[in-house]
């Protein structure tokens, strides 16, 4: 269809607001982020000053930043893997049992029922757990989030006992999608349960489960909130479940005895949007590209 200039003046109306909206409230903050990154602006009358990367090699040189930064990015990538290895397979097998037919009449309760807990507050999630596990009215004697083994994947487990519904309903409608013929073709040809899941349905929806896996580690390199909630900007015991989000936190706002630093948590947030970017970019160059050859 040839396009008109009217139709492209319409085409603006309707993509001008929401492109307003983005550029205002993400390109504009992040933007700052990295301009400010490279500024000292801790002398007042001096005003900012350009250091360069000055910022970034006190965070990576000075033994008490260092020390929390690299801390804190090993922390989130067990937060990460434990998401992965845990949420996800769990995701795919709730997925696979709702579209199975052996659940019958009862799938739409038991959607609903691993859907609700994704709805509720972060706040709300962590008091009801903070009261479950704890040593002196809970259900477990070992007091789990305040051991430095035990505190980050007791959190993280609170976390994806909240958020396993939404990988959950992604797989559970990228199999609704895979189209009968092909399953009775399959059946025909004397394929069973777990050879058609793993031979014929699992390829179909190898593009979504990677995209999945990808908003996954996006999510958890942003995480905050619900370590937030349980423990503080500086959480313990012993910054065991600090992660980069309560890192960015505690430094740029200050807090829990730390004086706010501006440039330096600005040279924190910085960071982090390149470690997401990267893996983000290699994901979809290198590995999602692979996977079109089986989009449905």
């Amino acid at each position: 269809m040839k396009r008109t200039a009217t139709s492209y003046r319409y085409l603006a109306l309707f993509v001008l607001p929401a492109l307003a909206v983005y550029v205002l409230f993400s390109v504009y903050p992040l933007i700052s982020s990295v301009f400010l990154s490279f500024f000292d602006s801790d002398d007042k009358a001096a005003g900012q000053q350009f250091i360069g990367f000055d910022n970034y090699v006190y965070l990576f040189t000075n033994p008490t930043t260092s020390e929390r930064f690299w801390n804190a990015l090993g922390n989130n990538v067990e937060f990460f893997l434990i998401h992965l290895l845990v949420e996800l397979p769990i995701g795919l097998l709730m997925a696979a049992l709702l579209t199975s037919g052996v659940l019958r009449k009862s799938t739409g309760a038991y959607r609903t029922l691993l859907f609700i807990p994704a709805t509720l507050s972060v706040v709300i999630v962590g008091f009801i757990w903070r009261l479950l596990i704890s040593p002196l009215w809970g259900v477990v004697d070992f007091p789990l989030l305040g051991n430095e083994l035990t505190a980050l994947p007791t959190i993280s487990l609170m976390s994806v006992w909240q958020y396993i519904g939404i990988p959950m309903i992604f797989l559970y409608t990228a199999l609704l999608a895979i189209p009968h013929d092909i399953l009775e073709a399959a059946k025909i040809d004397g394929a069973r349960g777990w050879t058609t899941f793993w031979k014929i349905k699992f390829p179909l929806i190898a593009p979504q489960f990677g995209l999945i896996v990808i908003l996954t580690y996006i999510w958890t390199f942003n995480g905050f909130d619900i370590i937030y909630a349980l423990n503080g900007s500086a959480p313990g015991p012993n910054y065991s479940t600090d992660i980069l989000g309560t890192l960015f936190y505690r430094t740029f706002f200050g807090s829990s005895g730390q004086v706010a630093n501006l440039d330096l948590g600005a040279t924190v947030a910085t960071v982090i949007f390149f470690i997401i970017l990267v893996v983000t970019a290699v994901y979809f160059f290198v590995l999602q590209r692979r996977l079109k050859t089986y989009e449905l």
